[in-house]
């Protein structure tokens, strides 16, 4: 009977362990994730607390497993600031593309788009699916701005790298092709796309 009754209280201290760490996590309202690439691990934290319904949609890609064998893409530099831009990756086979999110703009969430942030790749406002970028460079005009012209909205940032900064900026570094893309993407395109080898929660 002692037996049974210590390993009652074993097993509850475990769980109360267990959800206090829940708990501590969930107050925090961050969500740290681990992706793997070609070129070296880049550590994210996403703010789940501020942009709810863009790290959900994210998260679905990470535990489906749908950004393994995904690429890395794409390098933009900002032509009067070359040390400043973006790199855009995501799934490019439709096949595996879940149904878009409606957009977070930053005037709601309060996230602004420094220098090592993620946010959602996107054409019109409420069609992002899979792709996101990272900010290269603090870049405000990415933020939404309600004084602005055309597009007000911005792009939806959602988190921050907060480890291998350093291969964020070696594949900002890596060659383009002259002629690959269309449209905005023309010249930006990666000779040879860097391999998300996985995507897992931290």
């Amino acid at each position: 009977m002692a037996q049974l009754m210590n390993r009652r209280a074993t097993l509850a201290g475990g769980l109360a362990a267990t959800c206090a760490a829940t708990c501590a996590h969930a107050q925090d309202g961050v969500v740290r994730v681990t992706m793997k690439t070609s070129k070296g691990v880049i550590g994210l934290e996403l703010e789940a607390g501020k942009a709810p319904i863009t790290v959900r949609n994210f998260l679905r890609y990470v535990d489906m497993k749908l950004y393994d064998k995904a690429a890395i893409y794409r390098v933009s530099h900002v032509p009067n600031a070359p040390d400043h831009g973006l790199v855009e990756g995501g799934v490019r086979t439709p096949g595996k593309l879940l149904k878009p999110i409606a957009h977070e703009s930053t005037a709601k969430t309060g996230l602004t788009h420094k220098d090592g942030t993620i946010s959602m790749a996107r054409r019109a406002p409420g069609t992002a699916t899979s792709d996101f970028f990272f900010v290269v460079g603090d870049q405000p005009g990415f933020d939404a701005d309600v004084t602005g012209d055309g597009d007000k909205n911005g792009f939806a940032a959602f988190g921050h790298v907060i480890e291998g900064m350093d291969v964020v900026h070696a594949i900002f570094d890596l060659p383009v092709s002259a002629t690959a893309g269309i449209g905005a993407m023309r010249g930006e395109m990666l000779k040879t796309p860097v391999t998300i080898v996985s995507v897992r929660r931290a």
